[in-house]
This record gives C-alpha cells, structure tokens and sequence, in this order.
C-alpha cells in the first residue's frame, strides 16, 4: 500500500500538521487546511462542520458497513518551550522520529488515518462509506465532538486512532470530574469558635470518601478515584475561617457506573456525617463545563465520559476482522485495552457503536516534552489502518 512516494507523503503531511500549532479552541489553521488536503489525497467530500470539526468522506460502492476513522485535532499547551530540545512547531526529524507538539497525540495517527483512506480511494473503492474525522475540543471535553458527528453520520463501527503501540483495544476505563463542596461560616481567625471551618469539615469527609471500595474490571482495570485539586474560599485567606472547601476528583469509570451510582456512594458518606453533626454541610456533583469552539459554538458539556468494552462474544466477528487484517500487514496485535479516556467514551458508551482503537506510539508520549512518532510506527499504522477499512467494510 505505502510505496515510497506515498511515505514522503504521509510525512510531509504529519509534519505540516505539527508545524500548525492548535492548541484546545484554535484548531481553525489546521481544520482547514486538512479539509483541503483530504480532497488533494482522493477523498469525495471534506468539509468543517459548525463545531469547526474536520470531516472527509469517501464515497462506498455499496452493500458494506460504514467505518469512521476518529483522532482529534488539537493538542495540550506547550509551557515551556524551552525544556525542548526540538522546536515543538518545527516538526524536526531526528533519528526516525519527528518531534513536536501532537505527534503522538495524535497528528501522527491522524495523519496516518488520512492517508490510508487516501490510499485506499485510489487503488479501490470501499464497499462501504468511509469517514475520517478530525475532532476539535478533545483535550478538554472527551467524546464531546464526536458525539456531535456521530449524531448525523451514524457510522456502524469507530476506530480510534489514539496511541496502542500498534495492539487492538477494545475498550477503556471513563473518566468523571467529581466536584464536592463543604459549606462553614466565616469568622475572624482570632475567634475561631464563632465560625465553622470549611476545611475541618472537608478533611472528615475525604476520610469517609477514602474509604469507598474501588471495583475492578477483568480487562479495565481499576476504578480509582483521586484527588486532584483542593481550594477553600476566600483565597488567600486573611485571618478568615474558610466559609467554603471545595475538592476535585478524578474517578475512573467502569462497564455500569453511572452519574447516580457514582454519586451515591458519596452522597451517603455526607448523609452519614449529617446524621452525626447537625453543622455538616455538603454536596457532591459532576462537573460541567461550557464550551465555545474557535467557530463560535456553544454547548454545556458534563465531564461524565464512560467507559466501554467490547463483548468478545456479540463482537466476535469484527474483534477476529480486525485482527486478521491487522496480521495481513505484518503486525502481532495483543487484545488489550486504553488506561487513559478517549473520544471512544462517545462512540462506544453514549451511541453503543461498535468501537475499536488502533495507533502508533504509546500512551505515555503524550503531553510530554519533546514529544514524537516514530515514522516508521507511523508508517505501520497507515498500512493497519488501510488494511482494517477494507476487512470491516466488507463486513
């Protein structure tokens, strides 16, 4: 499938892509500019939808599944550009690898993405419609715009593109931002009576939260739950008891857990300390978040992204396609599963479409500094991508 001309291709494309700096809200550069390439590589349509999402089609010849194809187009920020020792917007090529910001998460995927479906335009038709999508927002809000595509395209499988090291994944843990907040009354610092502590109060209910039993998942893993942010108010605090104390967790979800099951578990270690201390006041809930995408789009979006995993038996059809194809390239891909969330949490847990992931690199390359893709792994990917289009639109 990839001849040489069609690799210098694939990298000259990946490294456009890094050397377009699109940070979460100012993918607009980049969307365009893979609307018009995709059009240049054989693709039918390509066009930007009203999130400012990019998407490109390849017209079926008919009587097959419809696949898309799914990697997010903006990436982290880069803080301190001068930990680098590669420009991250130069995508400078050192030792087989291209360096820069998103080139494993996950321009290199996408780029592969693209091409292959090129590819596969020019050499042979699909027998289904083939989608690549290129999702803005990610890094802040997982599934939301694919969520948003999925709703008018209804694709009968999603691959995602995010980082497998070349393996199969058939599901991932979910993510949730669990907010709680403790409520005291202000009062001098001097006369610490007079008032009640936010944050005493807070420190006696982490203990009790701390004491939830996590489940696990045969496959999954563990469904963890950690904090990560803790501020009282007012901050910075005068010689005032905290009136308020408010925490963040990270939850990892799994196959059942809910917004209610997960804040049950909760809600009743605060009615436990109520009943013992009529001054307790708390609640728990799921954050929300207003986006506004760089077209000027507006949507509220609760950061509850959930978690999926195949059924080997209802799926035992696509999983062994999927695998075949990925074995007709060369590769050896092990079933396994993301530990990080990604937009699957959309396909797969909102819309129930049969989802599976295939990428290059690891999960670790991403967000790092100096970040990269092997060119070679990315090359990898173009041919599994290639190779999975076909097999599962056949399907």
């Amino acid at each position: 499938m990839l001849n040489e001309k069609r690799k210098s291709e694939l990298t000259a494309l990946c490294r456009d892509m890094i050397c377009l700096r699109s940070v979460t809200g100012e993918e607009k550069a980049l969307a365009q500019m893979l609307a018009a390439r995709m059009l240049a590589l054989g693709f039918d349509e390509s066009y930007v939808d009203d999130q400012g999402n990019v998407i490109g089609k390849i017209k079926g010849t008919g009587g097959g599944k419809t696949v898309l194809l799914d990697g997010h187009i903006d990436t982290v920020e880069v803080s301190d550009p001068s930990a680098w020792r590669h420009d991250p917007f130069a995508a400078q090529i050192e030792d087989g690898r291209i360096y820069g910001r998103g080139a494993a998460d996950m321009k290199g995927a996408l780029a592969a993405m693209i091409a292959a479906a090129g590819c596969l335009a020019r050499d042979k038709r699909p027998k289904g419609d083939v989608y690549v999508t290129g999702t803005a927002m990610e890094e802040i809000a997982e599934g939301c715009s694919l969520s948003h595509i999925i709703s008018s395209i209804h694709p009968d499988v999603v691959v995602i593109g995010e980082a497998t090291q070349l393996n199969l994944n058939i599901g991932q843990r979910g993510r949730a931002e669990i907010v709680i907040e403790t409520k005291g009354r202000p009062a001098h610092s001097s006369n610490p009576e007079v008032g009640i502590n936010a944050v005493y109060k807070m420190m006696k209910l982490l203990e009790q939260v701390r004491e939830i039993p996590a489940t696990r998942h045969e496959l999954l893993g563990k469904g963890i739950m950690e904090l990560t942010d803790i501020i009282s108010s007012p901050y910075p605090g005068a010689s005032v008891v905290p009136e308020r104390c408010k925490v963040t967790f990270d939850r990892r979800l799994l196959i059942g857990d809910t917004e209610e099951s997960v804040l049950a578990a909760i809600r009743e270690k605060i009615d436990l300390l109520k009943a013992a201390d009529p001054e307790f006041d708390a609640q728990a809930y799921v954050a929300g978040l207003d986006l506004t995408f760089y077209t000027g789009y507006h949507q509220t979006h609760q950061k509850f992204a959930p978690a999926w995993c195949l059924d080997r038996d209802s799926n035992k059809d696509l999983i062994d396609a999927a695998l075949c194809a990925l074995r007709s390239t060369g590769l050896s891909p092990q079933v396994s599963a993301y530990q990080f969330c990604t937009n699957g949490s959309a396909s797969a847990g909102i819309h129930g479409v049969s989802t599976i992931g295939f990428g290059p690199c690891a999960e670790s390359q991403a967000h790092v500094v100096d970040e990269y893709v092997e060119i070679e792994q990315m090359e990898r990917a173009a041919e599994g991508y290639y190779s999975l289009i076909d097999a599962i639109c056949q399907m």
